[in-house]
């Protein structure tokens, strides 16, 4: 997401550091080329011109061509001017005083509504509440079906009336919700290809019937302006509280993210990141400022690695590490736990621009933790323990049985004895630092098993 934009900023300002003391001259030339990088990352023209202005208007004071480093107090400028354009604060929830607390959500079909209806339920279920989904899209076929399979997935329920007007649903669902325990309710509504006013009036029906505490808009951040277009016509006519970036992980752009909030006025309050039920996040604009800026999201990674990973199991495998007793059974769980987490190569976006550089000519290939899984998993318990113990014989047999090669097996065993040995100079406290699972340099021919 947003690697475009990122790529050019921090060209900008690495071309920016490299002049020592600046002059106005060389901040005007920085803004020209932030100005492109914007409005090639589809950014709104209106916004690019007032953040622009401002960015400039601030870092040619006195204060900052006088600082001792002049560049790092213009990246700071940017970097807040750029939390604020896409909000300050990171949006939230409101929770009803009395439950239900009733969530609205609206959107053109193909937005991804149903899926984020499911995602947000999720979510909150995870933090204690107890979700009621509600299908009110009658007209797209199989739509009630589909938040139905999600409901059961998440262990959600789902309340539908077939195909009984929406608006008698929605008020059926607020009673049905008081009445066995569910303290949210997530409404479905129905989407059109465009905006008009049969869409609108129903959606107006079910919002004077229900009251909604939240109303928030879908909309699918990879059309870019036509996002910020959407969202500026939905809000226009309902009102609305946040919205919900759908595919942000797929927008390299990012314009969409830049320019809801100036233009419609509207908290981006969450950004769908992939495919799975629990790939949505909180949209905080000051770490999506700092990934965009190179500075990683190291808040973000916490939490996942939180929310990833067994605590118990974390001080096992640290009393491991620091005994020097790692198997390859840890091995494949701790390969496991990452996996919980997303792609690696989401996990590298959120590293600090230091190591961001350091990675930045390595290829992460999914397949090659696949492979790894594979072969680990083909062997006996006592070949996980005693890696010693696996000969040319077994080699042999724990390739087949992964549908790897002879080599591949090989190549497996030598990284983790050598992975081995860099425990122990931690354990010495040595240097050194562990690899990620899967990844090569970009150039050179993609091994299983590379650590």
């Amino acid at each position: 997401m947003f690697q475009g934009l990122s790529d050019k900023l921090q060209e900008t300002f690495k071309r920016l550091k490299g002049k020592g003391r600046l002059k106005e001259a060389d901040v005007n030339e920085a803004m020209r080329e932030v100005r492109v990088a914007l409005l090639e990352a589809d950014v709104n023209f209106k916004v690019v011109k007032e953040f622009v202005a401002k960015v400039k208007e601030r870092s040619i004071g006195q204060e900052v061509l006088e600082s001792l480093s002049p560049a790092q107090f213009v990246i700071k400028i940017v970097h807040e001017e750029m939390i604020e354009l896409m909000g300050g604060a990171t949006g939230k929830i409101l929770i009803a005083s009395k439950p239900p607390t009733v969530i609205l959500l609206i959107g053109l079909q193909g937005a991804g509504k149903t899926t984020h209806a499911a995602k947000l339920a999720n979510m909150l279920k995870k933090q204690g509440k107890h979700p009621l989904l509600v299908a009110c899209d009658i007209y797209r076929p199989a739509a009630i079906k589909q938040l139905q399979v999600l409901g059961d997935q998440l262990d959600v329920p789902v309340f539908s009336m077939g195909q009984e007007p929406p608006v008698e649903i929605a008020t059926a669902s607020i009673k049905h919700a008081n009445s066995n325990g569910q303290d949210v309710v997530i409404i479905d509504t129905a989407g059109r290809l465009h905006i008009n006013e049969e869409l609108m009036t129903e959606l107006r029906d079910i919002k004077a019937a229900v009251r909604p505490n939240e109303i928030l808009l879908v909309v699918d951040a990879m059309t870019g302006q036509d996002a910020v277009n959407v969202a500026e016509s939905f809000h226009k006519d309902m009102g609305i509280d946040g919205v919900i970036l759908s595919k942000l992980d797929g927008d390299t752009r990012g314009g969409a993210a830049l320019s809801i909030k100036a233009v419609t006025g509207c908290t981006i309050k969450f950004a769908g990141i992939g495919e799975k039920m629990d790939a949505l996040e909180p949209f905080h604009p000051d770490r999506m400022a700092s990934r965009i800026l190179g500075m990683g999201d190291v808040l973000t990674l916490i939490e996942k690695a939180q929310e990833s990973f067994d605590e118990k199991k974390a001080k096992e495998m640290e009393q491991k590490l620091r005994k020097s007793e790692l198997t390859l059974e840890d091995f494949l769980e701790q390969m496991q736990q990452m996996k919980k987490m997303g792609p690696l190569s989401s996990i590298m976006e959120m590293l600090p621009g230091g190591m961001g550089k350091q990675l930045k000519d390595v290829t992460i290939d999914e397949k090659d933790t696949a492979h790894m899984e594979a072969i680990i998993r083909s062997m006996t318990v006592e070949e996980r323990r005693k890696p010693s113990v696996i000969k040319d014989s077994r080699k042999k047999r724990i390739a087949k049985g992964s549908g790897t090669k002879v080599q591949d097996v090989g190549r497996l065993l030598k990284q983790f004895e050598q992975m081995q040995k860099m425990m122990k100079q931690f354990a010495g406290g040595g240097g050194g630092g562990l690899g990620i699972p899967g990844m090569g340099r970009k150039g050179k021919k993609k091994k299983p098993g590379r650590v």
